[in-house]
């Protein structure tokens, strides 16, 4: 036992069959030859302590395969159960994360072809924020390209090689950054304008037509930045078709080479 003065252990012989409530016996020191008296009584001696246990290694690794198979249960049962066709989460499954599909790119169309959109007044002409479309020698027409090179403006059908399906406006080699955010009205009885030039093409026939007055137009053109020159346009020719273009655009701004010297 543990003196509960000192706190030093001590051996306590086995108290003899006795019927006294108190007596006194010689306790002996661990390790020392000199008795130490105490007083104890009859009562039983108490319990002794429970041997410390070492953690339960048995256990814990037995949880641990536990919940590691829940865990893969779990897994497969969510693997079999999406929906065909939907991807995994970002940074989930053991396959590369897939980003959603984009959506589809709808296709330019062409205005009816009728004279909703003739319109020589340009007190009634709107123009909407689409790009360029309409009817030039009676066939639809749909902006593919639009570039401004020595003063003037092309929108095109067709991204390389000749101009056969578009039109042209000339500003008599004005510079991009002089009509850079100008806004440009023509009416039918100005007397002199940019020159207008319609060109067309396909199995039946192909030809070009040109207007320096007669036409109505309104360019608005925005600021230059990058080589880029963007825009929104009505005309409205007085051919016999009756071709008409509105929308908006961006023009490339392309600068011509100087001519090599003789």
């Amino acid at each position: 036992m543990q003196c509960p003065t000192c706190f030093q252990k001590i051996i306590v012989p086995q108290a003899p069959a006795s019927n006294d409530q108190k007596f006194i016996l010689h306790g002996t020191k661990v390790g020392a030859e000199r008795p130490l008296p105490a007083v104890v009584t009859n009562a039983p001696a108490p319990p002794p302590p429970a041997p410390e246990q070492g953690v339960p290694w048995r256990a814990v690794l037995l949880g641990a395969l536990v919940a590691a198979a829940v865990i893969l249960v779990l897994a497969f049962h969510g693997r079999q159960t999406r929906p065909p066709g939907k991807p995994a989460a970002a940074g989930h499954g053991n396959g590369p994360a897939t980003l959603p599909a984009a959506p589809p790119k709808f296709a330019a169309a062409a205005p009816p072809a009728n004279d909703t959109f003739w319109k020589l007044n340009l007190d009634l002409a709107t123009i909407p924020a689409t790009p360029v479309a309409g009817r030039i020698h009676g066939q639809d027409f749909i902006i593919e390209r639009a570039s401004f090179q020595n003063g003037t403006l092309t929108l095109r059908q067709g991204t390389r090689g000749p101009v056969d399906f578009g039109v042209t406006i000339n500003f008599s080699g004005a510079m991009a950054e002089a009509l850079a955010a100008q806004t440009i009205h023509i009416t039918t009885n100005t007397e002199e304008a940019a020159r207008v030039t319609l060109r067309w093409s396909n199995d039946a026939n192909s030809g070009r037509e040109s207007f320096n007055t007669g036409y109505a137009m309104r360019l608005e053109f925005g600021l230059l930045e990058n080589g880029r020159l963007p825009g929104s346009l009505y005309l409205c020719t007085p051919d016999a078709d009756r071709s008409y273009l509105l929308g908006t655009f961006t023009a490339e701004v392309r600068t011509s080479r100087p001519a090599k010297p003789r």
